[in-house]
């Protein structure tokens, strides 16, 4: 979700309404100018009295396609699910979803597209096509949750994460493989990372733990198209390391627990929220990663008992029944979630303007939908969390993971400054 160079795909784009019928409000509004409403709402960019239309930009074809389709579905559920109980503010969400192939030659071109026509972006994946266009964005004043963590995001009214930023998910792990894994001063820990904003900024928070801690941190830069972590783990077992992050896609990680374990190399290997797919235990890496391999996230795992994750999948097998369960389906439902209290509350300020959602998003400062952690929107130079928990896979519960550690933040992440 996070790398930077891939081959371009075509763009597939369709449009979901969930449905036509309409609420309370009875006057039409102009798509493109706005207005107000008989209820004294004001409107823009798209939205009428019966519409507040949304925009997605994903990857439903490229390296990120299962994730893609896993968040756009679980998006398009909660819609569904809205409109049925009457919308927000007397009026049905629109989705529109665009494919970007994971392609910037795709994705900035989509944005533009769909820019005008839209309220917000409900998601878009790809950390540095959002980065390309914050500028943008703060001029658009679209509200942008993306599918990314990078803190060079943050500072932004218009770009919202949501959950911890890749340095400090990255610090809570260090802290992690301190407290339980017995690493201690002046222990190397390897950390193999891809270049570009996801790696780097994970970097520099194991980096800045490392430091606290007395640590060494030994790091293997890797390009997207690596998928052999041979060398790396060679690499590292020389160094000799007791620990490994890393900061790079599923594939990788595959191969590097597979390679590690294989070569003698048995230590505990923690990596960050996009490093994991449930595919991964149907490979001949499963018994390496249900071993000593762990998960940095934000959200409780699809397969938790917990309320909440439990209806989410229920309710998506029912609407989804031949598409397997991962965590893309809890984050396409948190972004949607967080997004659609934001819209009710822009609709108690009678305000449905691109400004008038942002300044509704300050003001939500304990969304908590149920998936393990709540959410801070008042600030946007902060992630809305510095918790994370830790997940183990285990080829047993739907969605492949489940909770090893409950959300907590370390001292180090609390006392973090971003800047450092």
């Amino acid at each position: 979700m996070r790398k930077t160079r891939v081959p371009r795909t075509a763009i597939a784009a369709f449009t979901v309404l969930a449905a036509l019928s309409a609420g309370c409000s009875s006057k039409a509004v102009n798509e493109d100018k706005g207005g107000t409403d008989a209820d004294g709402v004001k409107t823009g960019n798209g939205v009428t009295d019966k519409v507040i239309p949304l925009g997605v930009l994903t990857d439903m074809t490229g390296p990120y396609a299962s994730l893609g389709k896993s968040v756009t579905q679980a998006q398009q559920l909660y819609v569904k699910k809205i409109n049925a109980d009457g919308g927000i503010c007397g009026r049905k969400l629109k989705l529109t979803v665009r494919d970007h192939g994971y392609d910037a030659g795709k994705a900035i071109p989509a944005y533009t597209e769909l820019q005008p026509e839209v309220l917000g972006f409900v998601q878009f994946i790809g950390s540095p096509y959002v980065s390309a266009t914050k500028g943008r964005i703060g001029k658009d004043k679209a509200l942008v949750v993306p599918q990314a963590w990078a803190a060079s995001l943050l500072g932004s009214e218009y770009i919202r994460t949501i959950g911890a930023t890749y340095d400090i998910e990255t610090i809570n792990a260090v802290n992690f493989l301190v407290e339980e894994k017995g690493i201690k001063n002046g222990d190397k820990i390897g950390h193999v990372y891809f270049e570009g904003d996801y790696g780097e900024n994970a970097l520099e928070g194991s980096k800045y733990a490392a430091k606290k801690a007395g640590l060494t941190i030994v790091g293997q830069k890797i390009k997207p198209t690596d998928e052999d972590m041979s060398a790396q783990v060679a690499a590292l077992k020389r160094a000799g390391v007791k620990a490994i992050l890393i900061s790079a896609g599923p594939r990788q990680a595959a191969s590097l627990a597979g390679v590690a374990a294989g070569g003698g190399l048995n230590v505990p290997v923690v990596g960050n929220n996009s490093a994991f797919a449930p595919q991964l235990l149907k490979t001949q890496a499963a018994p390496a990663l249900m071993n000593d391999f762990y998960i940095a996230a934000s959200t409780l795992p699809i397969g938790a008992e917990d309320p909440a994750p439990a209806k989410l999948a229920k309710e998506y097998k029912a609407a989804y029944p031949k598409d397997s369960l991962d965590n893309g389906v809890v984050a396409g439902w948190t972004a949607a979630g967080a997004f659609g209290t934001i819209l009710k509350k822009a609709c108690e300020d009678k305000d449905l303007t691109r400004e008038g959602v942002a300044r509704a998003l300050s003001k939500v400062k304990n969304f908590d939908d149920g998936f393990g952690i709540a959410h801070d929107f008042s600030d946007p130079a902060t992630p809305s969390t510095r918790k994370s928990l830790i997940l183990k896979p285990d080829d047993k519960v739907p969605g492949g993971l489940k909770v090893h550690k409950e959300a907590a933040a370390s001292d180090v992440a609390e006392g973090f400054t971003f800047g450092d």
